[in-house]
């Protein structure tokens, strides 16, 4: 059974209380928006909540650590990352290797574009109705099919830490309301130009996307 909205994953019996289940759940939810820059994770409730021991979870906190995703501060304890511009240019640098590949390359079928066009009317009404939160979440939705259509799990494992890096970007957006509203339209185009059959013109018009979406977050960030 899917978890609710707010709820962590139950966890499979092959991966039940290890620390890369941990800090699968944890990335998820950063991707998901549900744990924001500065929050403080506390081993207590975590350790409660997901049913696993301390040690666990500090395996899980390590393995975060070392993907930029959380940071431990010394008699502190770990707190979700605020991105760097050194943070958000390799997120671009992974993003451009991977999502045009993908583009290019992978399987799509015409259930998978259907998909796509449902999130785009998400984002769409989000849109309309002025919901940053949900902007992004559509948009996070988007390039998450987008890489699946690669088949690879690894690159899906990979676009999951990427998605979490970039929830947390997003997060340092609050100020400008109006950054999502203007990548839907390139959304609608990407999936119009898969659909018909034009992988090398979509391709390199989502290489441009990401251009223009890492040069607005740069300027935004300020030196």
């Amino acid at each position: 059974m899917n978890a609710l909205p707010g709820e962590f994953p139950a966890p499979t019996a092959e991966h039940a209380h290890t620390g890369a289940w941990v800090a699968s759940v944890l990335r998820s939810r950063i991707a998901d928006g549900q744990l924001t820059p500065g929050s403080k994770l506390s081993e207590q409730s975590l350790s409660a909540s997901l049913g696993v021991s301390r040690n666990t979870l500090r395996e899980a906190f390590s393995s975060l650590v070392g993907e930029g995703i959380v940071t431990r501060i010394a008699n502190r304890g770990v707190f979700v990352a605020a991105p760097t511009r050194d943070d958000v240019q390799e997120i671009y640098r992974v993003r451009r290797m991977i999502e045009p590949a993908a583009v290019m390359w992978g399987e799509v079928s015409s259930s998978d574009l259907d998909a796509m066009d449902a999130i785009i009317a998400e984002a769409t009404a989000a849109r309309e109705a002025g919901s940053v939160p949900r902007m992004a979440s559509a948009n996070q939705a988007l390039h998450r099919a987008v890489i699946a259509m690669s088949g690879s799990e690894s690159l899906e494992v990979l676009m999951t830490r990427v998605l979490a890096q970039m929830r947390l970007v997003f997060h340092t957006m609050s100020s400008a309301p109006d950054f999502h509203s203007h990548y839907v339209h390139r959304n609608v185009d990407l999936v119009e130009r898969l659909r018909a059959g034009q992988r090398a013109e979509a391709a390199e018009g989502l290489r441009s996307y990401l251009d223009a979406a890492e040069a607005e977050l740069l300027e935004h960030l300020g030196d």
